[in-house]
């Protein structure tokens, strides 16, 4: 987790009845300094026995090819471990429903017919692993009368940097900002969107990936750039607009959102939607919101600055939120990344650690 799934999951998990907790067991992983200190907190003040947590000295993206392994060489006749984030097309079809929703809430205050295809929206979407981004695009293939998916990004841009020129290339490192959710060097999610793009072209798209895999690089050609753009647009926002964005919203409409969802919304007026009536060019425009601002207390601080993030606090959020800063924590297992050896490397012993925690501590 790069700080939502996860605390999502073990909350989930951590409720299930007593004498049913050996059935439902969760292993989660995080980034270790790279989400906020509230995230940490709801998954470190959970004290249950059927959940655990592990930190990995890495990027976001560093645990991806462990967990994929681990998935692939399970045996689901005897141990039955599936993941939780948007890499199991669970995730994405739940969130199929948020979309049905917000084109629903739109057509009802704008008076479109529902399904009226000559009156599409657009949505904008705060993007990282591009799970959300999935979600929409089943919708839309499913009927729902979207136009754009356009994604909003940070620094590491390789989403942008695919839909702008096709250019699907793995940066060198991963750049840390503000918007830490959505640090991602290689959206898993992609290959799925070009399974939709290209028709349900497997052999295409494990071509593809092949290529990426070997190389950290893909290239689509004219072809496929005109018909991922006909479907999805896009733009790249530095720390300095998110928190002009932040506190923009925050002036004009009374309403604060977290750094994610201001990703979204400087994209969206990047992309030229007026965000005071909800237009673009031709279509209404809704921007998808991720997650509470008041998870992410250090960089609401520094867009809005330490008086208004205190009335904010005091104001706005829940008696449960505060409760968990209150919390004891229970510190996490540390994956630790050993000098000397390559990132394949520390892979390997990282995955090995995750093997016997599932097979002696959950399964």
């Amino acid at each position: 987790t790069t700080g939502d799934t996860g605390p999502a999951a073990m909350r989930a998990v951590s409720e299930v009845r007593t004498q049913e907790r050996k059935y439902m067991r969760i292993l989660v992983h995080y980034p270790l300094g790279q989400i906020s200190a509230f995230q940490r907190r709801q998954l470190t003040t959970i004290k249950t026995g059927n959940a655990r947590v592990a930190a990995f000295e890495g990027t976001g993206d560093d645990m991806d090819v462990p967990i994929k392994r681990l998935l692939l060489s399970n045996d689901r006749t005897t141990n039955r471990i599936c993941g939780i984030n948007s890499y199991n097309i669970g995730r994405p079809i739940m969130q199929v429903v948020h979309f049905v929703w917000t084109y629903l809430q739109i057509a009802k205050c704008l008076e479109i017919v529902p399904g009226d295809k000559s009156a599409p929206i657009d949505i904008v979407i705060p993007t990282g692993a591009m799970g959300n981004m999935i979600g929409g695009y089943i919708a839309k293939l499913m009927g729902v009368p979207i136009k754009f998916l356009c994604a909003g990004v940070n620094a590491n841009d390789i989403t942008h940097r695919a839909f702008a020129s096709g250019e699907f290339h793995k940066s060198d490192a991963m750049t840390r900002t503000l918007s830490e959710a959505i640090n991602i060097q290689v959206p898993y999610n992609f290959e799925r969107l070009l399974f939709y793009l290209t028709g349900s072209d497997y052999e295409l798209v494990n071509q593809w990936m092949t290529t990426m895999d070997e190389t950290s690089k893909l290239t689509l050609d004219s072809t496929w750039l005109l018909k991922l753009q006909a479907e999805f647009r896009s733009a790249r926002i530095d720390d300095e607009e998110m928190c002009a964005t932040m506190r923009k919203i925050k002036d004009r409409f009374a309403y604060m959102i977290d750094p994610h969802t201001s990703v979204a919304f400087a994209a969206a007026s990047r992309l030229g939607y007026d965000l005071g009536d909800g237009k673009g060019d031709k279509n209404p425009v809704a921007v998808m919101a991720t997650a509470s601002p008041c998870k992410f207390e250090e960089t609401v601080t520094v867009a809005i600055g330490e008086k208004a993030w205190y009335e904010y606090y005091e104001s706005e959020v829940s008696e449960d939120a505060k409760r968990i800063l209150s919390c004891e924590e229970v510190p996490p297992m540390i994956y630790h990344r050993t000098e000397g050896l390559s990132l394949e490397e520390t892979q390997n012993e990282w995955e090995k650690i995750a093997r016997t925690i599932i097979e002696e501590e959950l399964c």
